[in-house]
């Protein structure tokens, strides 16, 4: 009997993965919505009693009701490395396994980091739209040459690592921090690990690639920013959820900050977040602030906001489908490799 299985968050980026792989022993259901608690109503009866397996990305927010929903869910197999967005309490009271994918994207997450670095130093993105705009009075795109300026790198796990590597052959001073020191990143590509404060104080650039853990929640706030060099660059590609983008805004309004570049915020799907305090008349004043503040900074031109699509290379996502199915086919076999919870 083959085993019954869910994928929600569903892209076409992913279509090609499976029009080259069969499953011949999985009955595979697609979805190209997240799963939460209010998609999951459109689910019929037999989804949600017979499932044994669902996948989702970090856009679906798996509360204790919508994993109790399923009668017979054995493991969640998250396409991301972060897995907050999943109710451990639940997985754990009914040993629902959660399996995730470790170190994907670096290449694709480093490069796409330093096109944002070459994009603020050199106002590409800023000279771009005002030829669009037909806007050629009295504008200065003069911008900086990285071997002269300072990278301050924040974590170097497998992608601030790739990022290093990256400015070493850009002739960049590194700067670093992180709570283990990799010994082989001093040697290979001349990086200095430092105190964080150091770092934001010697900076021209400070780059994000740290997990959230939940205890780091707002690790860049008022104090770091205030600590940050006059007219440097921030730049975020890790967690929405690392940066408190009042204090962000703050210092781009009074123009100790440059310009910024982020990939990611708090709240991923602004929108959704929005329509759904509509609805319940109610809401978090924090994501409803957080919305409004992103709003905002897309605004500025010195701003630049994407969608959370720096680890997207195709090559990333086929990776990350091909890990996610080893890793189920592990637990089916009694495995637990890359299991989490």
């Amino acid at each position: 009997m083959a085993i019954k299985m869910l994928v929600f968050d569903y892209r076409d980026t992913e279509h090609k993965f499976f029009e080259k792989n069969s499953f011949q022993n999985y009955d595979i259901k697609f979805f190209d919505f997240s799963l939460n608690e209010e998609t999951f109503n459109l689910l019929s009866d037999e989804d949600k009693e017979q499932t044994m397996i669902i996948s989702v990305f970090i856009s679906s927010i798996l509360t204790e009701n919508v994993i109790n929903g399923f009668k017979n869910l054995r493991a969640i197999a998250t396409r991301s490395t972060g897995y907050d967005n999943i109710n451990k309490k639940a997985c754990l009271q009914r040993n629902i396994a959660v399996l995730n994918v470790q170190n994907y994207g670096e290449t694709a997450v480093a490069e796409y980091t330093l096109g944002l670095i070459l994009n603020l130093t050199r106002n590409i993105y800023y000279a771009v739209t005002c030829i669009k705009e037909q806007n050629f009075k009295n504008k200065s795109f003069i911008g900086r040459d990285l071997e002269n300026l300072t990278l301050g790198v924040v974590g170097t796990g497998a992608i601030g690592a790739a990022v290093c590597r990256l400015a070493n052959a850009f002739k960049m001073k590194i700067l670093a921090f992180d709570i283990v020191e990799k010994r082989e990143l001093i040697g290979k590509y001349n990086v200095n690990y430092t105190s964080l404060d150091f770092l934001l104080r010697n900076s021209d650039i400070v780059t994000l690639h740290l997990p959230y853990t939940g205890d780091n929640y707002h690790m860049f706030s008022k104090q770091q920013f205030d600590a940050m060099k006059q007219n440097s660059y921030f730049i975020n590609v890790a967690r929405g959820e690392l940066v408190e983008l009042k204090y962000l805004k703050e210092n781009l309004d009074n123009k100790k900050i440059s310009a910024a570049a982020l990939d990611v915020v708090a709240c991923d799907c602004m929108q959704e977040c929005q329509d759904f305090s509509k609805k319940l008349e109610r809401s978090s004043l924090d994501c409803l602030e957080n919305s409004k503040l992103v709003t905002e900074l897309i605004e500025l031109p010195n701003v630049l906001v994407t969608p959370h699509i720096a680890y997207e290379s195709q090559d990333a996502i086929d990776f990350i489908l091909h890990k996610t199915f080893e890793n189920i086919m592990d637990f089916v076999n009694g495995e637990s490799k890359n299991r989490v919870i």
